[in-house]
Order: C-alpha cells, then structure tokens, then sequence
C-alpha cells in the first residue's frame, strides 16, 4: 500500500489530468447557469458536452505544452501559474478558432460562455495548485524554498529526489549547467528543465529562487565567480553536498574555507604513508589547532603509535576522544625533567613539535612566558631528541618569524637559528614555515563568524592587511611531506598562494551570511606588533624541491656556543625585547619604533 502511494511522476500526472478534467467539467457547468440564470434551457444540452470535450482537449494539450502537469504540487510557484495563464490563453484562443471553423457543430451555443468559464477555469484549476504550497508555508515550521541546482551530475536527480520525499527543506526550480554539462541544456532531470549559466540572473529573477545548491565540487576560480554572480542578485544561502564516512552525505552552507583556500596540487599521500606507517611518533601541542590534525593524519596514515603531549586538560582531553588509542600526556615542555623521563620511557622515531604560545597581542603583553615557553619549550624539546637518537624531528615555525615585528615572531625565529645550527649528531632536525590556516583557534575567521551572528559590526585592523591562508588539513599534509623529504638542518617554506585582504575576506563572509546590507565591517587600527603583510622568505635564495609548494631557505649561520649563551641571557633578562633583538638583528618591534 505504501509503495502504490508512493509519487511518481506518472502518477503525478495522471493526478493533475484527472483533477483537471473533473474541474473543468465542473466550471464549464457552472458557466452555464450563470449564463442562464441557474436554468439551462433543454436545447443547450447537446452543445454542452460537445463544447466541454473540444474545450477540454485543447486545455489538456495546451497544459501539456506549458508543463504544467509536471510541476510538483508543494513546490508551485509563480513562474508556474504564468505558464497556467499562458496555457489557458492558448486553449480557449484555440478553442475560438475551431468554433469560428466549425460553429455550425455547436448550434445552438452560447458564445459567453466560454469568457465565464476561462475565469472560472483559471480561479479553480489555480487555486488546486497552490493549495498545498499554501498549506505547507502557513502550517509548517519551515517553508520550502525555491532552490537552484548548480551542475548536473548523479547528485543532481538525488536532491531533486530528496526534496520530493520531503528530506530537504528546499525545492529545484531550475538546474544551471555549468563546464561541460553544456550538452544537457534544455533537457529536463526529474521533471526540472536545465539551463544556460549565461540566463543565471533572469533565471533567479523569473524563479524567484531563494538558495542554491552545488550538484558537485567546482574548481575555486569558477566557484568564486559564481558565488559573486549569486550573491549580487541576494541568492546568498549557499550549500553543497559533504560526505560523510564512506557512503552518506549531507547539505552543508557553502564555507569560506571553500572560497579562499588554497589547495596544493603537488601533495604525495603516499610518500607521506611510507614516511608515517609503522613509526612511533610523539606530538607536542597535539590540543592545538596544527597538533591535533598533525596527530589525525598520523592516525590516518598508520602510525604504530602516537603519544599526544600538551598542557591544556581540555583540548587534549578533545583529541583524545578522536584517536581513542593514543597515549595521553599532560605536561609542559618547558618542564625538562618531565620531558626527559617521556623520552626515555618512550623512544619516538619521530617528533614533531607544534606546541608553542602563537596569538600575537597575547605574547606582546606576555613576552616573559612567551619566551618561556617558544624558546626554552622548543630548545628542551631539540636537546632531548638529539639526546635520545630520534631519527627526525619536524620543528612547526611561522611567516612571522621573517623580519619580525613582535615578540611571538621573533622567538619563533630563534628556534629557527637554534635548529639550524646545532650539532644533531644522528637526529635529522627540520624546521618548517608556514602562514596562516584557515579556521585556527583565534584566527580572524572564527572571529568574524561570531561578529556576525552576534549582529556586528565585523571588526578589521586595517584596510591593507593581507594574510597568507590555507587549509587545516592540507597545510598539515605538507608538513608531514616536508619531514619525509627532510635530511636534517632545513628551514622549509611552504607555498600559501596568493595573500588575502582581509577586509574582503570579511565582506565575503557578510555575503554569505546574507547580511551585506546590516552589518558594517569597522577598522580598528593595527596592533602592537601586527604587520601589514607577512611574508614566508627572508630573501630570494630558497632552493626549490620537487614539489612545487615546498621550497628550502638558505641557512642563516650562527655560530651555536654563542647562540646558547644569547639564549641564557635571553631566558635570564628583564627586558626581553632588548635581548630578542640582540639575537634577532632584524626584529623590529612596531609599538617601540
């Protein structure tokens, strides 16, 4: 029984033809009795039913024509009661026609009829359509709405399908085929016709679509444009199909992460698998935002064992409920003894170091526990690994360690000179330099994500400032394929695109949120320490790889003895700006100039 009340599309439209030709028998009667004053003379019976099969012949073809018996009732819109109107016009001109041919046939025939029964016909047949579309937009908690599909592909009848189960809370008007769907134009999915990109903005308009919904994933370039395209006509929601596990999917809005990423096309997933798998790898800042997706791709790639180290309860606590087998060490690196006790207790193959204090205005109105916890952290860290013989160590540093201009920047810069210059006997030792990940715990996209849903205005230092970005995920990818190309004392740099302003990146999130016209995107000035831009090379020597987003920066010599006296000064100094200068000549710090 359920599988018979099942909607198809044929029964759908055997429906409407039924309803259709019930209704206009019933108009077409009820003319007649306004015509004749509730009493239809005898002698106009057998031009009734003549005039009622012609009428209705044309009235069923003419709706045909215009694909009005394949709508789906909930989703009626006002495109589709134009096309209603238009295939009224068409039936009852038509009709005209062969009555001016043929009139004799209908003798004796009342001509006004036809006028009565074409707004009475429109009035009935109009309101069945709309009535369960009325029905669901006043009684239901959310109202459908009109939805572009963007792309065809398998995905495509799959949503149109979803949507007429009622498992999404979005109805496909229209399918706009993009790249090569060119050939698909004009044809029909589902009952739901596919058109030309070029007609994007008249087609919203006539549609009066409200979202969009991404059939598959778009190259960004594309993807860019057609958001831009979208939103200047306030199509602003946004989704895409996200799969989940291995088989199921779900809508998902469209991110900014989607918008502005860069994604490296050089990433070797299995030259990172044969680096990771079987190996005993311990993870320091595995809370963070970089630690903990370092220690999933470890996970992922076959790691014999993980051994997550941080000093926040809570985000290790977090991770730990992700990887349930990983070993779980709540401790400080700055704590030498502790640290020590690990390693021998341990003996990891590799380490990767990513715990670090790295929120600028925090570090500049902290410098002592900055330099604490970057430089000796980082120093304890080298000196064990080297100690107890881990074959490689993979040091994670930051574009704000080039030509720095606050005190987070220039203590990454000094575990740099240190990991460069030691002796590392049989420990290869990398240093790797990135900027910045989209999505980071205190970055400026959560941020402005919290502005916006909280009302504004969105907060922005400066109009110039650019920043690189990239994905979480992507960036920790190429760490890891940096250590397995890594012979010990490089400083890599990975290659993060193109810089962002970041008012834009702010005004682009406005957009999506569709509240361009509610909340004002203020600046604020920079901060102590804040640069215009960053930048990821200190000068133009870095010596490229075989992939194209790693590069290596030529070493900076120092001699090693008088680097570990300048860094127990530093460790020993009150002013520790001074002594970060001291061994970071170029270290100029903006609120000081």
């Amino acid at each position: 029984m359920t599988l018979f009340l099942r909607p198809t599309s044929f029964k759908r439209t055997l429906f409407f033809v039924c309803v259709d030709l019930l209704l206009s028998l019933g108009t077409f009667y009820l003319a007649y009795l306004l015509r004749f004053n509730f009493h239809i003379p005898e002698s106009f019976s057998q031009s009734f039913w003549l005039g009622y099969f012609v009428l209705v012949s044309f009235k069923v073809a003419a709706m045909f024509w215009f694909k009005s018996y394949f709508i789906i009732w909930r989703f009626f819109g006002f495109s589709d009661a134009k096309n209603i109107i238009k295939a009224h016009l068409l039936a009852y001109g038509g009709f005209v026609v062969f009555y001016l041919f043929f009139s004799s046939w209908f003798q004796p025939f009342p001509r006004s009829v036809i006028i009565i029964d074409f707004f009475l016909s429109l009035i009935f047949i109009g309101a069945l359509r709309t009535s369960k579309r009325f029905w669901n937009e006043s009684f239901k908690t959310h109202a459908v709405k009109p939805t572009l599909l963007l792309g065809v592909s398998s995905k495509t009848g799959t949503i149109i399908q979803s949507a007429l189960k009622n498992e999404i809370d979005y109805y496909p008007v229209a399918i706009v085929a993009l790249g090569e769907d060119e050939s698909a134009k004009n044809a029909y999915i589902n009952n739901v016709k596919v058109y030309d990109l070029d007609g994007l903005e008249k087609l919203v308009e006539e549609k009066q679509i409200k979202a969009a919904i991404l059939a598959y994933p778009v190259p960004q370039s594309e993807l860019r444009k057609l958001v831009e395209r979208l939103n200047a006509v306030d199509v602003n929601e946004i989704k895409q199909i996200k799969l989940l596990g291995s088989e199921h999917e779900k809508l998902e809005d469209l991110s900014i992460e989607d918008l502005l990423a860069r994604h490296p096309k050089d990433l070797d997933l299995d030259l990172i698998a044969s680096f990771i798998k079987g190996k005993s790898i311990l993870i320091t800042g595995a809370g963070g935002s970089i630690g903990s997706e370092i220690a999933r791709q470890c996970d992922r790639f076959g790691a014999s064992s993980l051994i997550l180290v941080d000093n926040g309860e809570y985000n290790l606590y977090q991770i730990g409920e992700e990887i349930l087998d990983a070993d779980l060490r709540l401790l400080d690196v700055t704590h030498r003894e502790v640290l020590e006790k690990l390693y021998r207790e341990i003996s990891p193959q590799v380490v990767i170091h990513a715990a670090a204090y790295k929120h600028v205005p925090i570090c500049e109105h902290n410098p002592n526990a900055a330099v604490e916890n970057n430089v000796l952290g980082t120093k304890n860290v080298i000196d064990l690994s080297i100690a107890n013989g881990v074959e490689k160590l993979v040091i994670i540093s930051t574009d704000k360690a080039v030509r720095p201009t606050n005190v987070m920047g220039a203590t990454k810069r000094i575990t740099e000179l240190y990991a460069q210059n030691i002796d590392s006997v049989n420990t290869e030792i990398v240093a790797v330099r990135f900027g910045n990940v989209l999505g980071s715990s205190g970055s400026v996209i959560p941020k402005f994500k919290q502005q916006i849903e909280e009302g504004g205005p969105v907060t922005v230092t400066h109009p110039e400032i650019t920043r690189y970005f990239m994905l979480i995920p992507e960036a920790c990818q190429l760490v890891l394929q940096t250590a397995a190309i890594a012979k010990g004392g490089e400083l890599f740099i990975l290659d993060m695109g193109e810089p962002i302003k970041i008012v834009d990146l702010a005004k682009q999130m406005i957009r999506l949120y569709g509240k361009e016209d509610e909340i004002d995107v203020v600046f604020t000035g920079l901060r102590p320490g804040e640069k215009l831009y960053e930048e990821l090379l200190i000068d133009e020597s870095e010596q490229k790889t075989k992939y194209s987003s790693i590069f290596i920066a030529k070493p900076t010599q120092y001699d090693i003895v008088k680097l570990m006296r300048d860094i127990e000064a530093l460790l020993k100094a009150e002013d520790k700006v001074s002594a970060l200068r001291k061994i970071v000549p170029e270290f100029t710090r903006k609120d000081l100039i």
